[in-house]
């Protein structure tokens, strides 16, 4: 008994710090991005964009030091020597916690640039993260689903606009552009239901990362493909502030973008759009079997 007081009061004064943290950087945050709307000239924008990209940095740096102060984290991370600050690239992940932005914003935060996350559109209403969201131009997403375009098929398609659309603000600032790829959390449930071809992910999407690679691929340096394994298992938001964080494996891998992922057309061209399957059902074969072999080798050091 006392012992589940003490880790939801550990629980309690973290997530509380991590608020205060948001709070201390959401407020320049905010204001640095209305005097970045308001201004006409694409020079000074671009200053800001930098200047916000710093905020956003040191709000990271904040919750990962709140982490570490509770957490005795191990810490596997193969691959980050290959990457730079000053480059673009398109980071492909596994998704199977809330756990996995920060583990991902804890590694990456400062090597490479600020992580943007494509984020659900509904989320832009979320208390404090979402004006946060909006003034780091994180790209926001409406997918629709099959019986919606089957009642407005003049929607179809839209969903894949609006990535395009939010890519085109990351070509004048460095940028990492991350997609979750298998469009929601990995469960054992999910992938039955599902009916998914592989071991320890859900079937890829692939519509917005074309997208992306369309928008963008002749500036990314490379596609990072990131592996993320908890070999004690993915452990949700409260287990994480209540310091139950104890190894986190993350693998990268750097994938070069080839010409044709960049001349295609996704939306409009049948093969482009079966060769684009074909080769992402190919590195998804890949990290499916990676994930085998983190989690032995994780558990033969232990």
């Amino acid at each position: 008994m006392i012992r589940k007081f003490l880790r939801n009061l550990k629980g309690l004064l973290v997530f509380s710090g991590m608020t205060l943290n948001t709070v201390v950087w959401i407020i320049p945050l905010l204001l640095l991005a209305v005097v970045k709307l308001l201004l006409p000239l694409a020079g000074p924008r671009r200053i800001l964009t930098r200047w916000l990209m710093y905020l956003a940095e040191n709000w990271v740096a904040g919750n990962a030091l709140l982490l570490r102060l509770v957490s005795n984290t191990r810490w596997d991370v193969n691959g980050l020597e290959l990457l730079r600050r000053d480059d673009w690239y398109l980071l492909i992940v596994n998704h199977q916690s809330w756990v996995d932005i920060v583990a991902l914003q804890t590694v990456f935060n400062r090597r490479v640039p600020l992580l943007k996350f494509f984020i659900k559109k509904q989320l832009v209403w979320f208390p404090l993260l979402g004006l946060g969201f909006w003034a780091l131009d994180m790209p926001f997403m409406q997918r629709h689903s099959k019986s919606y375009l089957a009642k407005h098929p003049e929607k179809k398609g839209s969903d894949l606009e609006a990535t395009r659309r939010a890519c085109q603000k990351f070509r004048h600032t460095p940028t990492s552009v991350i997609n979750f790829i298998e469009g929601t959390r990995f469960s054992e449930e999910k992938r039955e239901r599902r009916g998914s071809p592989y071991r320890n992910l859900l079937a890829p999407r692939a519509g917005g990362m074309a997208l992306a690679l369309s928008s963008m691929g002749d500036m990314f340096s490379g596609i990072v493909d990131v592996t993320v394994v908890y070999p004690s298992g993915a452990p949700d938001f409260w287990g994480m502030v209540c310091g139950e964080l104890d190894h986190v494996v993350v693998d990268i891998q750097l994938r070069d973008v080839d010409d044709w992922m960049i001349d295609g057309d996704y939306v409009n061209d049948r093969e482009y759009r079966r060769n684009f399957h074909q080769w992402l059902g190919g590195v998804w074969s890949d990290k499916d079997e990676r994930i085998d072999n983190l989690r032995a080798n994780a558990c033969a050091d232990n």
